[in-house]
C-alpha cells in the first residue's frame, strides 16, 4: 500500500506552481481525489493508502497558465504510473508552457 504525494514546478519562471488542480484516478477512469497544490507547489492526494493497481494523475497545466495570461500547449498532463507495494510514492511534474517531464520521485 502507497502513499502519494506530487510537486509542480514552473520551469518558465524558476517558481513553485501554486494553485493547480490535480486529480487522482483509477486507470479505468474512476476519480479517487482531486485538489490543488499549495503555495510551494506541493500536495498529498489520495486515502492514506493505495492499493496495488494503475492510477493516472492528472494536472491542470492549461488552466493554471490561464490564469497567468500565458499561452500554452497542453489543456492537461496526465501522468499514468502502477503502485506495487511501495511505502510512499512521489510523482513531480517540472512544468512549462509548453513541455512537461515527470520522474519516480522519493
Amino acid at each position: 500500500m502507497t502513499h502519494l504525494t506530487t510537486h509542480v514546478l514552473d520551469a518558465a519562471t524558476g517558481t513553485p506552481a501554486a494553485g493547480v488542480t490535480v486529480t487522482l484516478a483509477h486507470l479505468d477512469g474512476a476519480t479517487i481525489d482531486s485538489a490543488s497544490t499549495d503555495a510551494d507547489g506541493r500536495l498529498a492526494l489520495g486515502p492514506d493508502r493505495l492499493a496495488d493497481g494503475d492510477y493516472a494523475l492528472t494536472f491542470g497545466t492549461g488552466a493554471y497558465f490561464r490564469a497567468r495570461g500565458v499561452a500554452s500547449f497542453h489543456p492537461v498532463a496526465t501522468v499514468a504510473f502502477t503502485v506495487a507495494g511501495e511505502g510512499h510514492l512521489h510523482v513531480p511534474l517540472l512544468l512549462s508552457p509548453f513541455a512537461y517531464s515527470t520522474y519516480r520521485g522519493s
